[in-house]
């Protein structure tokens, strides 16, 4: 573990503010699925080596850092924002509503929150948003970590819902084999209409019904 991840949690810690949550999201990107966010507030000096950046991680060290942290964090919290509500409100605010989900659902009231870039300014506890905050920060490192694995469990599942989009290989993110997928299977309701891709493709999915009933 690189020294400078615990930087901004010791700065605190001379101040004796000790609970402090990381708070990060994952699944801004994807066309399908729910955007996840994670809440962690972890013991003082906590050492887990290797944990980073989920998106610097494997797969299977994301699970198993997963394990690790759920028994050994003080506290975490999840918050899940679906489709319906990220076409109504936008991504951003969505992630945002995502992070105030998550910080409810903590069993102990954080001192002060270390935010991944995200300005959280509704809600009555002191926080500081870090730019690339994920890779700087142990306790938002902790918190990419529940809520990619949270969120790629879910996608699992949808995954044995509808085999046929093979969402356990590209998690919902527009890749070209999923974008090929999306134009023959066609849009459920787990899509989020608003994004591009979808929207383009939902456009001419219209106009060809369109085309065969004028014939």
């Amino acid at each position: 573990m690189k020294s400078n991840l615990l930087k901004y949690e010791q700065e605190l810690y001379k101040n004796n503010i000790t609970l402090i949550a990381g708070v990060d999201e994952a699944g801004r990107g994807p066309l399908c699925g729910p955007v996840v966010a994670s809440a962690v507030i972890l013991p003082v000096n906590y050492h887990l080596e290797g944990l980073n950046d989920s998106k610097q991680l494997s797969e299977k060290k994301r699970e198993e850092f997963f394990k690790i942290l759920n028994k050994e964090a003080i506290s975490i919290g999840v918050g899940i924002v679906g489709p319906k509500e990220i076409d109504e409100i936008n991504i951003l605010e969505a992630s945002r509503k995502a992070m105030y989900i998550a910080l409810d659902n903590l069993s102990v009231k954080p001192e002060y929150i270390l935010s991944d870039a995200m300005s959280l300014n509704d809600i009555d506890i002191p926080s500081k948003p870090i730019i690339h905050g994920d890779a700087l920060s142990l306790s938002i490192a902790a918190a990419s970590v529940i809520a990619k694995v949270t969120r790629d469990h879910i996608m699992y599942d949808l995954d044995k819902k509808y085999p046929e989009y093979n969402f356990k290989k590209h998690k919902g993110y527009p890749t070209k084999e999923h974008i090929n997928l999306l134009k023959k299977y066609g849009i459920m309701e787990e899509y989020r209409v608003s994004y591009k891709p979808v929207k383009q493709i939902m456009e001419e999915q219209n106009e060809k019904n369109h085309q065969i009933m004028a014939k």
